[in-house]
């Protein structure tokens, strides 16, 4: 039977214990990254993109756009930086366009 603490506490102090307590931290940033696309690259960019796969720091973006890919693949460095900054942590080393 797990530990009761009587002392109050904030909720945000609690799930982040549950989190890793749980080891779920995994599986929050995959869904935190692809809801940082999502509002990042915008409608445009969203309406190409079939599946997003996050797998050992590397992030997979499959895109229905030749074209598109492209474009991205220019300014590959940048978008890993503007999504970790969104994530707020490191996550991301590399970034790769299919």
């Amino acid at each position: 039977m797990s530990k009761r603490n009587n002392d109050n506490r904030p909720i945000e102090e609690i799930l982040k214990e549950f989190v890793q307590t749980n080891n779920l931290e995994a599986g929050l940033d995959k869904v935190n990254i692809r809801e940082a696309w999502a509002n990042l690259m915008g409608n445009g960019v969203n309406n190409y993109t079939t599946a997003i796969e996050l797998k050992h720091e590397t992030l997979y973006v499959q895109l229905s756009s030749s074209v598109l890919r492209e474009e991205l693949s220019y300014g590959n460095e940048k978008i890993v930086k503007m999504l970790n900054e969104s994530v707020g942590k490191e996550i991301i080393k590399k970034l790769v366009l299919r």
